[in-house]
């Protein structure tokens, strides 16, 4: 038998003609690559090279870095330990602007994404308690789950996770308000052309503004009686998220929606509606603390991500991405400092 050799791996040809490569300690089986030529590439990931570049150090195509890539992350996620994950938040994002969700479940407590699964539906919640049960936790000891106010996840978090008290996201429930304070800006911008351009005038926090942004909106809300309103009562509400106790937050909160019912401002009554419809999950957040700031952490890396790589087709690239950046895993490859 003549030996040829790859570029990492030795192969043999047998009498019969047909090549077969070698099986050696320093590579993994049906690899082809050694372990530090895999280890290294990881490492280059590690280091928040884009898997296309890495293709090009390593000089093989991307696809084989890929392989390389998933291989290492799954077999990390299926040892993953979920015993004692007991509070939680669910999001969704996409892989491309508007293109294939996925769901993205964190642990609270550790501060890391637990589980991704593709779509953003009741089941993609199903999926998360099969998971736990899988890996040595349990749908029944979750205590706590924060998400946005998506019916679908509702549903699914009151079946799945049955022991589970919901607290509404934080961030979204202020994206509502603020998109009710955008709805009446643009309705009279209509009729006042002096309004254009000044969209994040009106939706910024006061206190974020600079003095000249300050001037500006003092004049906008004396020029505009209905949006100054708006704006008092959009300030006021930031101050129900510092309450620290449960029937001073109930007071404030039926103060506040009161307030709004006897204005004429409809899109603040919309969002009002929506409130008394989520009332619990909304005052549980006095109890709960939890918000947003985990998930608005892993996002911003899982958008960079997104970015380095424009957008990703392969949507297990993609979840095991979010897994590798998110998921603070513990990985078998050899490790080499740089």
């Amino acid at each position: 038998m003549n030996v040829i050799y790859t570029r990492w791996v030795p192969r043999i040809k047998t009498k019969a003609g047909s090549v077969k490569t070698v099986e050696v300690p320093l590579a993994r089986t049906g690899s082809g690559f050694t372990l530090l030529f895999e280890a290294f590439s990881m490492l280059l990931i590690e280091s928040e090279m884009p898997i296309n570049k890495v293709s090009e150090v390593m000089r093989v195509v991307a696809n084989r870095i890929w392989r390389v890539f998933n291989h290492w992350v799954t077999k990390a996620v299926k040892k993953d330990d979920l015993s004692q994950v007991k509070e939680v938040v669910i999001d969704e994002t996409s892989s491309k602007k508007g293109q294939n969700y996925v769901t993205v479940c964190a642990d609270i407590e550790q501060r890391r994404v637990i589980f991704v699964t593709e779509g953003k539906g009741q089941e993609t919640i199903k999926e998360f308690a099969d998971a736990l049960k899988e890996k040595g936790g349990s749908a029944e000891k979750i205590e706590q789950v924060g998400i946005d106010m998506s019916p679908a996840f509702i549903s699914g978090v009151t079946k799945y996770l049955p022991q589970a008290k919901i607290t509404f996201d934080k961030f979204h429930t202020v994206a509502m308000l603020n998109k009710a304070m955008d709805d009446l800006r643009k309705a009279e911008r209509k009729e006042h052309q002096l309004l254009k351009g000044h969209k994040y005038t009106v939706l910024k926090h006061y206190a974020k503004l600079k003095n000249k942004e300050k001037d500006e909106l003092d004049m906008i809300l004396l020029a505009y009686p209905r949006l100054g309103e708006a704006y008092r009562l959009k300030e006021l509400f930031v101050d129900f998220w510092d309450i620290r106790e449960k029937e001073e937050a109930l007071g404030f909160l039926t103060f506040w929606c009161d307030m709004v019912m006897e204005t004429d401002i409809q899109p603040f009554k919309k969002f009002v509606s929506t409130l008394k419809a989520h009332w619990s999950g909304i005052v549980n957040f006095i109890d709960s603390r939890i918000n947003s700031g985990i998930l608005e952490g892993i996002n911003n890396k899982i958008q960079l991500a997104k970015r380095r790589a424009r957008g990703y087709r392969n949507m297990t690239n993609f979840t095991n991405m979010i897994y590798f950046i998110a998921g603070k895993l513990q990985f078998d490859y050899p490790h080499y400092p740089l």
